[in-house]
């Protein structure tokens, strides 16, 4: 006799699709199939063990609890590891996008929202991109895309104007970083030929301009940016920028062209967590002809905490060391030969975390406290510290910082760090003890 229970298996995942975040449906639901069914046994196939151990350990008490709901008996769950085709990684209504006809010279063509992994860090700056992708003009006209290195403001920008609609020819669109449009505007009025140059930016459908930290201080290509912006604005065509702050963080910037990035929407990426980062190097995996164990996948994703940039140099390394010494890479090999990539101050004495569990050290109190909501007197500047330490010793943004710390709003931050240099002026006890936490920051080891 033949069980179908496919009905069933669709009615459980889509009432599970409405007690869990959508970012963490996609991420674990996203690669959990349908895969036939016996006698009183559900078949599901996982693309391999991790995602297997990591549905059993989370999901598997509450699907069976809601099939047996709706079955009115209780019903098996058998795994079953089967390698997908190709991951989902990003929400199902991108694949409504039509590419733009041609290639265009300035977007890589790997920078598409198929290949960018959407995670908790970052799941409203992906769908706003998609949204404008989809209505460009119309949908949230300026977006702002701030965030630190190597988070995928370039990736998700880039994947805008490759995903723009047909009759968005080459010459409507334009992506360019600051320091390239600063760079032509100079030589426009060298070359006599700033008319060419306003026809070139004034006339497109699509301006993609990247980095606009860069124009803090150069007044005259503000002025130009702004009538740009507005000659843009007023005829309804899309702007999409990035930035590695927000706007209101940004200094030397002229009040008005401020006030028209802070006009539209603004969005922020956040580093990765570990489920995006292991997603990051599944995806990452698919590219590349090495095979890369779970376990070791799980090593990089525990120990690179920063950004994606760093996730990728400790895969290529891998890859290499694979390619040219032809070993399969077993856990022993990555912890020996990733040793120094995970000792390195990009990812030992920087991170937000490690400031932390210093500075609560340092002050006799506990990590919990110092990240909580608690403002008592004997936490308070222990905080601001940390926060202050973190600005000064890290790229990350205020944002950043502020996510770390309970998830408090940047403001806050930026408040803390000035209350510290005001403090410094008057207290003369206070840079002893900030040289003193930076060299224990520095000097800080995490047991492996």
């Amino acid at each position: 006799m033949l069980w179908d229970y496919s009905s069933l298996w669709k009615e459980t995942v889509n009432q599970i699709k409405g007690e869990i975040s959508e970012q963490e449906f996609v991420m674990w639901f996203g690669n959990l199939q349908y895969d036939g069914a016996a006698e009183g046994t559900i078949n599901l196939a996982v693309p391999s063990s991790f995602y297997k151990d990591q549905i059993v350990q989370r999901y598997k008490a509450k699907i069976e609890r809601k099939l047996a709901e709706l079955q009115g008996s209780r019903l098996l769950l058998n795994f079953q590891i089967k390698s997908p085709p190709r991951a989902q990684t990003v929400r199902r209504e991108r694949d409504s996008l039509t590419p733009g006809p041609q290639t265009h010279p300035q977007l890589k063509h790997e920078y598409t929202f198929d290949d960018f992994v959407i995670g908790e860090n970052n799941t409203f700056a992906a769908n706003a991109s998609i949204a404008i992708a989809r209505n460009p003009g119309k949908a949230y006209n300026p977006c702002l895309i701030y965030g630190g290195v190597g988070l995928g403001k370039t990736h998700l920008i880039q994947a805008i104007g490759n995903a723009s609609p047909a009759d968005f020819t080459v010459d409507k669109i334009v992506y360019v970083t600051a320091e390239t449009f600063t760079n032509e505007f100079i030589n426009s009025i060298q070359d006599g030929t700033a008319h060419l140059f306003k026809k070139k930016y004034r006339s497109v459908s699509l301006l993609l301009i990247d980095d606009i930290h860069f124009l803090q201080g150069k007044t005259q290509t503000q002025e130009e940016l702004f009538y740009t912006f507005e000659a843009l604005y007023n005829s309804s065509r899309q702007m999409v920028f990035t930035c590695d702050r927000p706007v209101s963080e940004l200094k030397e910037l002229t009040d008005r062209l401020r006030s028209r990035f802070e006009r539209g929407l603004s969005v922020d990426l956040q580093p990765p967590n570990y489920e995006t980062r292991i997603a990051i190097l599944k995806k990452k995996i698919e590219n590349m002809v090495v095979s890369i164990r779970d376990d070791v996948i799980d090593l990089i994703a525990r120990n690179v905490t920063t950004n994606v940039r760093d996730l990728e140099a400790a895969l290529t390394k891998l890859a290499a060391y694979a390619d040219l010494v032809d070993k399969d890479i077993s856990l022993d090999i990555a912890k020996k030969q990733l040793r120094d990539f995970f000792a390195a101050p990009s990812q030992k004495n920087i991170t937000i975390d490690i400031i932390q569990r210093v500075v609560s050290d340092y002050f006799s109190l506990s990590y919990a406290d110092l990240r909580g909501k608690k403002r008592t007197k004997a936490i308070a500047l222990p905080r601001q510290l940390a926060m202050y330490l973190a600005r000064e010793m890290t790229e990350y943004s205020t944002t950043e910082v502020g996510y770390e710390f309970g998830g408090r709003d940047h403001t806050t931050v930026m408040y803390a760090c000035q209350k510290i240099e005001d403090r410094i002026k008057t207290d003369s006890t206070l840079e002893p003890i900030i040289r003193n936490l930076k060299r224990n920051i520095r000097e800080y080891r995490i047991s492996s």
